[in-house]
């Protein structure tokens, strides 16, 4: 896509610190790191999000992001790693094509707000409701 600027950074017109790249994927380190080793793994195939997303290079993006997380973990020594991936302007997604974060994790880092939550149990009844709901959705 002309104005997607992972796009841009796929065909080397704006510069990154490329980690990893296959026939399907591009990795990246973040510029705007939550921590030291934030990165971002991209299709090459502009989609926006994961319902453009086609199955083939969502299963590659995921197969990279082990390979990747693999590759944090040896030469970080994290002792976990986030990932986190938005679709839709409603969850803050940014930049219009989809990405994945994978964002290390070391002893002493401050918490991570997405990765901790106060546990509530829910109404039962409201969550087999839904659950049903989009069970008989899902194709």
């Amino acid at each position: 896509m002309k104005d997607c600027i992972f796009c841009k950074i796929i065909q080397g017109d704006i510069p990154c610190i490329k980690v990893y790249e296959n026939d399907r994927v591009f990795a990246f380190m973040d510029i705007n790191p939550v921590a030291d080793g934030h990165t971002l793994i991209i299709p090459k195939a502009h989609a926006e999000n994961i319902f453009e997303i086609p199955a083939d290079d969502l299963a590659a993006i995921h197969v990279a992001s082990k390979r990747i997380a693999d590759g944090i973990r040896k030469a970080l020594n994290t002792t976990g790693i986030a990932c986190l991936q938005l679709n839709g302007k409603g969850v803050n997604q940014i930049v219009m094509h989809y990405h994945l974060h994978l964002i290390p994790r070391r002893p002493g880092s401050p918490e991570l707000p997405m990765t901790k939550w106060e546990l509530v149990s829910g109404n039962m009844t409201r969550i087999k409701e839904i659950g049903e709901k989009i069970a008989s959705a899902v194709k």
